[in-house]
């Protein structure tokens, strides 16, 4: 087989890593995984039998330690949330906070997000979308791996329900500015704003960017909406 022969590996987002679990993070894992994980699988997901009622549903891509997850959930208790992250201590971080909360407005998925979104979202079924400091890959020549990417958000929009919303924020300026005019190349995609948005008051600030904020560091918010078709 010769090298162009050979299937080529997608270009992915992310670096699984290592990562130190807590027992605290580990008995969560046992004792809510079965409860709030969803497995992965291909075949489209069913809303009502995963919350066992029927709501909005808004997708979290990339939920980190899902602290800021945890506290949107709580304060929207009439809308169903599901995060997706591939670092096993994120997850059991997060499954750690839903039982301290009882927060059943959650449900977690450990793999991909972009075979997830493929696989698990019906088309036009979200009332929104949070990416919140996706990894910047800060380096010219790692650009390629950013997950805002036109391919990916034309991808990301047809699970996005008409008048539904796509939230992202970031603390790169290039990166903000790369999201602005990709997201703003999209056309089914309308922006809320001139360019930027105003932090909306449901997006909590971690103490990460508070300590970036207050060192004088940026932090940028955009917010579109998915425009019905015409």
């Amino acid at each position: 087989m010769t090298d162009d022969q050979r299937p080529r590996r997608p270009i992915r987002s992310f670096v699984l890593r290592a990562g130190r679990m807590g027992t605290g993070q580990q008995r969560a894992l046992a004792e809510l995984g079965p409860r709030f994980l969803l497995p992965y699988q291909p075949a489209p997901l069913d809303y009502a039998a995963a919350f066992g009622r029927s709501a909005p549903v808004v997708l979290e891509i990339g939920f980190g330690m899902g602290g800021a997850t945890a506290q949107i959930a709580a304060a929207r208790p009439d809308t169903d949330f599901i995060g997706v992250e591939v670092h096993e201590p994120g997850v059991g971080a997060l499954l750690k906070r839903i039982g301290e909360e009882d927060l059943t407005n959650l449900r977690l998925v450990q793999h991909d997000a972009v075979e997830v979104l493929r696989d698990m979202i019906p088309p036009g079924s979200l009332a929104g979308v949070h990416i919140f400091f996706p990894d910047p890959w800060h380096k010219k020549k790692h650009h390629k791996r950013r997950l805002l990417q036109p391919a990916f958000v034309a991808r990301l929009v047809q699970h996005i329900a008409p008048g539904g919303y796509l939230h992202c924020a970031t603390d790169w300026q290039d990166y903000a500015v790369q999201m602005l005019e990709v997201l703003g190349a999209e056309p089914q995609l309308r922006n809320t704003a001139e360019g930027y948005a105003p932090r909306p008051d449901y997006r909590p600030l971690t103490k990460f960017e508070q300590r970036g904020l207050n060192l004088g560091h940026g932090v940028w918010d955009l917010v579109f909406t998915r425009v019905a078709a015409a």
